[in-house]
């Protein structure tokens, strides 16, 4: 399950990202799956998250974590130049992405 944390330190682009979250789910999805597992919005959580202090790279900035699958690590700048374009076109601003790729738990149970 896929988690993107999404980092600001001004509450200017806040009205947009709530906006802009299913359309981003379902990119963030799309972006992830492949041959080795296809992902629904269901499974992505989008979180915002206000940042204090002024030591940021961008005006915002996301962290994609999710499992290490081979196909996302043969494609991972792909995947953050795409989703990275998506939100500058969409807010504006300028925008980092970091996909960060590992082992992966989960704390519930499907059955």
């Amino acid at each position: 399950m896929p988690t993107v944390n999404i980092y600001r330190n001004t509450e200017d682009f806040d009205s947009k990202l709530r906006l802009i979250t299913p359309s981003l789910k379902d990119i963030i999805a799309k972006e992830l799956s492949g041959a080795s597992i296809k992902l629904n919005v269901d499974e992505v959580s989008i979180r915002l998250i206000d940042v204090l202090g002024h030591g940021m790279l961008a005006k915002v900035e996301v962290e994609i974590s999710a499992a290490a699958f081979e196909e996302r690590i043969k494609k991972q700048d792909e995947i953050c130049l795409r989703t990275r374009q998506y939100l500058i076109d969409e807010l504006n601003t300028d925008v980092k992405v970091w996909l960060i790729l590992s082992e992966l738990g989960h704390s519930w149970d499907n059955t």
